[in-house]
């Protein structure tokens, strides 16, 4: 039987690998410019570290979480998500003093979904996160971060940011009863999915994708008119700030999130290029997760963007380094090649070598591989102490000297 892929994961290879790298850098060095500093939490957590975060009735726990009982009986799941680790390794590590926390990650992560374009089983998310800023400056700035992103990758055309407020928890607990007691009127009529969280987790409701279930939300009372003043005062000032930076946006109170440590600001940029998989970049404050985990109250911010997503709208790497193939015209040359592309190498000129094939064959291989120009060197070469450079989308080719080679492959 041939080896495939487990359904649901594949091999990042080629173009798609070098853009993958391309948007990381990108974010990376955009979210260092933001004063962000990078961590890295393991792929595996605790089950609990899940479980006590993302609600006992949401669809990641219930439905997608990969979890295993490891050799010591210890109930492991691979994460499938990146906010909830972090918070675990700030209450691991003790860094509430450090406060503010500012925090970027990129990494796999794991869902069991049904497989389809844009979304795997096996994905690759990255994001930031912001703890200890009980304030809206901090959702205005990770929304900055997430809109200068998309811009700089040239997706800002096509992508747009819908907000809403969930509000705190007593804004939530006094409309959760309200819909509650809307929907059960017409629950016979709700999907599955929602009949079962009508009693779990209600909120989830108004972000149906079914039919039915949509024209039934269309009724339901409206959740702003339950905001008490402090909710509605600080989804006002976020707005503001996204105003004063001129950052567009449209208003969806529609959206929730599916996670239970969400409250106030929940965001998501989304497109209409991708088919259902519409959300890029999702995210919201999460005022309550660090004490649900067990440290002390901690307000949090952040989001998280679904690489492989983001990959498919951008579509091509756009700096794909040109590389310089070096040929040995004969056998004895070979030494001097292999010096010769060491020599590239150190001044950063991307090269390759060929290793098998006579001359004609090399060449072939060179404009197939992609080389702009190709290096050739044989014995004549290494007695004048030359070189000669071909270029292969012209068919020109000049001798020069050994020693203005670099000088003259930079300046092509």
């Amino acid at each position: 039987m041939k080896l495939q892929p487990v359904r649901g994961t594949r091999d990042i290879l080629g173009d798609e690998a070098r853009l993958f790298r391309e948007i990381i850098d990108q974010f990376s060095n955009l979210a260092t410019t933001y004063d962000f500093s990078e961590i890295e939490t393991p792929i595996f957590e605790p089950t609990g570290t899940f479980k006590r975060t993302l609600g006992e009735a949401s669809d990641i726990v219930n439905k997608e979480m990969y979890t295993f009982e490891d050799r010591g009986g210890d109930s492991i799941t691979l994460r499938p998500e990146g906010t909830a680790p972090v918070a675990r390794a700030i209450i691991s590590n003790s860094l509430f003093r450090e406060a503010p926390l500012k925090y970027f990650y990129q990494g796999p992560m794991f869902r069991y979904e049904r497989p389809q374009k844009g979304r795997y089983r096996q994905f690759f998310q990255f994001g930031v996160e912001m703890l200890g800023v009980d304030s809206p400056t901090a959702d205005i700035e990770v929304l900055a971060l997430g809109q200068e992103l998309l811009t700089r990758l040239g997706l800002a055309r096509d992508t747009e940011l819908e907000i809403n407020t969930i509000g705190d928890d007593d804004s939530r607990a006094l409309y959760r009863s309200t819909l509650v007691s809307y929907l059960s009127q017409h629950k016979d009529k709700l999907s599955e999915d929602s009949q079962k969280r009508l009693q779990t987790n209600p909120l989830r409701i108004l972000d149906s994708k079914d039919a039915g279930d949509i024209d039934i939300v269309e009724g339901a009372p409206p959740f702003d008119e339950f905001l008490n003043d402090e909710s509605k005062k600080f989804f006002a000032a976020v707005l503001q700030g996204l105003e004063k930076l001129n950052i567009p946006y449209k208003l969806n109170p529609r959206l929730v999130r599916g996670l239970d440590y969400y409250s106030h600001t929940v965001f998501e940029f989304t497109t209409n290029k991708l088919g259902s998989q519409n959300a890029v970049l999702s995210g919201g404050r999460y005022n309550g997760l660090i004490q649900s985990m067990g440290g002390p109250e901690t307000p949090g911010v952040g989001w998280a963007a679904g690489l492989d997503r983001v990959a498919l709208l951008v579509g091509e790497p756009k700096n794909k380094k040109e590389s310089v193939g070096v040929i040995a015209v004969d056998a004895p040359s070979q030494p001097e090649a292999l010096t010769l592309l060491q020599e590239l190498r150190s001044q950063n000129i991307a090269s390759q070598t060929f290793y098998s094939g006579n001359l004609s064959k090399q060449m072939k291989k060179a404009h197939k591989r992609g080389c702009k120009s190709v290096v050739l060197i044989g014995e004549k070469e290494i007695n004048n102490k030359t070189v000669v450079i071909k270029d292969l989308e012209t068919g020109e080719q000049r001798e020069v000297s050994r020693s203005q080679l670099i000088e003259n492959l930079k300046g092509q």
